[in-house]
């Protein structure tokens, strides 16, 4: 921090698309330990949309003139699409500032561990933004496997399907694979980091399967994919992720020798920003007790009532790691393994 006396964390954002003005302003501009200080972007329409909702926020109209004044600001996030990440944060952590980059971390596990390199010789925070280890199903489900609720889990299935046959034109419908687009590496990111995060490392020995295909007509970059993996404790985990899903499977299913747990449905959380609502509101990231998953057999089973979302907590993570010196909210080098599994997996496709 630039004074021991401001306890609020000057923070930009780079980019003001989905994941700038959904899943960040929100919830800095709420907490009293951050400052919205300063959005970049040169769009006309979103200079419009932060004037609108955030008239106390800055708008810078470029990163050259953000690290020029880098002593204005303590933390960037950066939120451009993934072929800019590495640079980006390059030149933060050289212009003296903390950094957040949003998944997927980088396009090639060796920018990765670059920024890591120049995270640490620069001698400033960098992390990772990997928002749906705290989606409300993934959290309930965490809590089923380390109560003992579920044990010696054999397979774990976890889905995130929509379909949208025609999507509006964005650069994650207009980014090829090689620049970060495409579902393994939009989607991917999060459930691969799921799977790990739950069960552990992969086993070194076993080779991952993927399925890999473009179904929409006109696609750059695959919108479907099936990966399959082994971890070392046993437990294999099957990925599905599909933009042109006409039917949905359950979000979760987790099998055991005796039980098994299944939830349907996405966190509601992104909906909920799209719609309007701000953490805090009533019912935000709520799941209604129908929507609840299961727990037990098909003889014999229970609801279990689903954790609210907590994408709030990963701020309140962030200000723990900058003001008081605590543990980074995701570190780095998950997020390396991440893109360099990816990378292995584009190479052995199936299509």
């Amino acid at each position: 921090m630039s004074s021991e006396d401001n306890r609020r964390i000057r923070t930009a954002v780079i980019g003001f698309g989905t994941s700038g003005h959904y899943f960040h302003a929100p919830f800095i501009e709420r907490s009293p330990e951050f400052e919205l200080a300063a959005v970049v972007t040169s769009s006309t329409d979103r200079s419009a949309q932060v004037r609108n909702e955030y008239p106390n926020t800055e708008i810078i109209a470029g990163a050259d003139e953000l690290f020029a004044r880098a002593r204005e600001f303590d933390l960037v996030i950066v939120g451009s699409p993934p072929e800019t990440h590495a640079t980006l944060a390059t030149e933060t952590l050289a212009s003296g500032l903390d950094v957040i980059v949003d998944k997927p971390f980088t396009t090639t596990s060796d920018e990765g561990r670059d920024l890591i390199a120049a995270a640490r010789d620069a001698g400033r925070r960098l992390t990772v933004f990997q928002n749906r280890r705290r989606d409300g199903d993934f959290l309930t489900l965490k809590s089923l496997l380390q109560s003992g609720r579920l044990t010696g889990v054999s397979r774990f299935e976890s889905r995130f399907e929509v379909y949208n046959p025609a999507p509006r034109h964005s650069w994650k419908t207009a980014t090829r694979m090689t620049n970060g687009g495409g579902v393994l590496f939009d989607i991917g990111s999060h459930l691969i980091d799921q799977a790990i995060e739950l069960f552990g490392p992969l086993e070194v020995s076993a080779a991952p399967y993927i399925e890999l295909a473009s179904r929409r007509k006109g696609a750059v970059a695959p919108d479907d994919a099936f990966v399959a993996l082994r971890h070392a404790t046993g437990t294999i985990s099957h990925l599905w992720m599909n933009t042109l899903a006409a039917q949905v499977g359950p979000r979760y299913r987790v099998l055991t020798p005796t039980s098994g747990y299944t939830s349907w449905g996405l966190d509601p959380q992104e909906a909920q920003l799209k719609s309007g609502k701000r953490p805090g509101d009533v019912g935000f990231a709520e799941i209604a007790p129908q929507n609840y998953g299961v727990l037990g057999t098909d003889a014999v089973s229970e609801p279990v009532p689903t954790l609210a979302g907590d994408y709030a907590g990963y701020y309140e993570a962030v200000a723990d790691w900058i003001l008081r010196d605590g543990p980074a909210p995701v570190d780095p080098e998950d997020a390396v393994a991440v893109i360099a599994l990816i990378e292995r997996l584009h190479t052995v496709a199936v299509p």
